[in-house]
């Protein structure tokens, strides 16, 4: 077996504080569409806790944006090279779908400079790349309606725009569960999981 460095500490520090502000968003989120689940806070309090964790979420964002373009990584969630993605995502698919089941090798082997599966890539492209920047755009029109009353209104009005909010949030809170699903699927359970503390995932020396 060989170690492999995949996931920077800057990378590390932005998943957990991500993932913390993610848990916030989704259960204040809950209690401020659907006022008759059990109350864990009052609404004023949701809404404090909404709005705090969507700012914290948000700047790190721009920080995980501003790494991954600086340094070049933004790459490795933009397929450049058509014909190698469609190839390996039918591939990707077979063995999520069919051969994982048998117990057949992953396909796709990471590496430093291709971390991510064709069907990883597509999913976090749309993720981090679109509907995270509309989330924060909707978040950010919602949380000073006054304020941002024209851009409200050349989006379609204020119920475009808190549907839109709310229909991504469900987006993203069910590719969170697909997500969790997907870390677990290492050579253990807890091996991806250990490598977003560590850094670090071990290989075999063959790359498999």
């Amino acid at each position: 077996m060989k170690k492999i460095f995949l996931q920077p500490l800057t990378v590390r520090i932005w998943h957990w504080i991500n993932a913390l502000c993610f848990f916030a968003l989704i259960v204040t989120g809950l209690q401020l569409r659907y006022q008759e689940l059990p109350n864990i806070t009052s609404f004023r309090t949701a809404v404090d806790i909404h709005n705090l964790f969507g700012l914290i979420m948000t700047l790190d964002f721009f920080l995980w944006l501003a790494f991954y373009i600086f340094t070049g990584k933004i790459r490795l969630y933009i397929p450049l090279d058509l014909k190698k993605f469609f190839t390996g995502a039918f591939a990707q698919a077979l063995y999520y779908g069919y051969g994982i089941f048998l117990g057949k090798k992953n396909p796709h082997h990471a590496t430093p400079d291709d971390k991510f599966n064709p069907l990883q890539q597509s999913a976090y492209f749309m993720v981090m790349l679109l509907l995270m920047p509309l989330q924060i755009i909707t978040g950010l029109f919602l949380w000073d309606i006054k304020r941002f009353a024209y851009w409200i209104g050349l989006l379609g009005g204020l119920k475009v725009v808190d549907i839109t909010h709310v229909a991504v949030f469900f987006f993203l809170t069910a590719f969170l569960f697909v997500h969790v699903y997907l870390t677990t699927l290492g050579r253990t359970p807890w091996e991806h999981i250990k490598a977003m503390f560590t850094g670090y995932e071990e290989m075999e020396e063959n790359g498999k």
